[in-house]
């Protein structure tokens, strides 16, 4: 019988869906796991500091006796300097680099320049890593693309090679998605009730509410719906920050009697409830390198509708086939967006089918699936250094 392995996980920006990946991993796993983290605040601070911080603990727990047969971090740790700083004992045990994003695509907020350095450290730690592993192929893609747009102005030695090496390191592993917390039965009755009388179709708008996540196109989008008298329902869900866009607060004041629901839901339980009341998730982000929040969407038997860009065609991919993912994607604009919405309302087309795309999606991505094959590869690649070691 195999061990299970012993992995180090490094966590410089700990929150959010870097915290639940990493802690739906572990709740499956049948490695054993070690978990370095910092919170989840100054994520520019701390892709500069986190590699400092981190080597001074991994010395301080070896010295305690720990030890471990691999290392698994994200994007935000400068992992060129972390190997350049830990301890020589640790030289040879495998590094995993998992890429939740990537800097080199992320939207830059208007009014401020791209940090290039922050890109260049995703490129440095990838070459440092033994793996890489990106959330989709659409985010190491637009990695690459960013690379060898960039390569071209730098000015002499240009790592060409060093660029396409990347290629020969590369793993996709999509998200794991968890099991709603929901009976999703009666739900899909009530769709299929409302559908049948004719009840205005319920939207669910789910993310962050920042700059990147684009809601001035669901604002434009609405006001288009009723200005052709066509009739909705919203729940505008996700969690607000200080300084969030002023576009939220104008949805809110424009639409006071289509919204059910608004905000941060309190708890798993009553997220799942948001969702799965709903008839359609929409999403409008100008950034999703997955896509986590669109897949818990699907998860919870409702129809997607999704911007034709990013990670979206992909994710969609997983529960249908490629031909019938146009059904699902509009133009990226608000008009094509309102125009699929109000063909929706007046065709209900798919209600009936809703919950298999659930199940699809759960048979491709649940957590428990997603864990034992991400434990597999992990195993694999100790396996295949341990080889490397001994063969002379």
């Amino acid at each position: 019988m195999v061990q299970p392995l012993r992995v180090l996980s490094l966590q410089p920006y700990y929150g959010g869906s870097h915290e639940q990946f990493q802690r739906n991993w572990e709740q499956y796993s049948k490695h054993q796991w070690s978990v370095l983290s910092l919170p989840p605040r100054h994520w520019k601070w701390r892709m500069r500091h986190a590699a400092i911080y981190f080597a001074e603990e991994v010395k301080r727990r070896l010295g305690e006796g720990e030890q471990w047969d691999v290392i698994f971090c994200t994007d935000m740790l400068n992992l060129a300097e972390f190997r350049g700083l830990m301890p020589r004992q640790l030289s040879e045990v495998p590094v995993v680099m998992f890429f939740h994003e990537n800097q080199f695509a992320y939207p830059v907020r208007e009014g401020y320049q791209r940090d290039e350095h922050l890109a260049f450290t995703n490129f440095t730690s990838a070459l440092a890593a033994d793996r890489i592993w990106f959330n989709s192929k659409y985010n190491f893609d637009s990695m690459m693309e960013g690379l060898n747009r960039r390569v071209k102005r730098w000015p002499d030695f240009q790592p060409r090679s060093a660029i396409d090496s990347l290629v020969g390191k590369l793993s996709i592993e999509p998200l794991g998605i968890e099991a709603p917390a929901v009976d999703l039965l009666p739900y899909q009755q009530a769709r299929e009730k409302r559908a049948v009388k004719g009840d205005p179709v319920h939207l669910v708008w789910a993310a962050r509410w920042e700059h990147d996540k684009n809601a001035d196109d669901l604002l434009a989008a609405l006001n288009l719906l009723r200005d052709r008298g066509v009739p909705f329902r919203l729940s505008l869900l996700g969690q607000s920050f200080q300084y969030s866009p002023s576009v939220f607060a104008e949805i809110q004041n424009q639409f006071q009697t289509e919204i059910l629901r608004v905000g941060f839901q309190e708890s798993r339980a009553d997220y799942w409830r948001a969702l799965a009341e709903a008839d359609l998730f929409v999403s409008t982000a100008n950034h999703e390198f997955f896509g986590l929040a669109a897949a818990e969407g699907i998860a919870a038997g409702l129809l997607p509708l999704f911007p034709d860009r990013l990670a979206y065609p992909e994710l969609l991919e997983h529960v249908m086939a490629p031909a019938e993912t146009k059904t699902y994607l509009y133009g990226n604009d608000a008009e094509s967006l309102a125009g699929s919405l109000e063909s929706w309302s007046q065709e209900r087309h798919g209600v009936v089918e809703q919950l298999k795309f659930s199940e699809r999606l759960m048979s491709h991505l649940s957590v428990g699936q997603r864990a034992k094959e991400m434990d597999d590869s992990l195993q694999a690649i100790v396996n295949d250094f341990t080889s490397d070691r001994t063969d002379f």
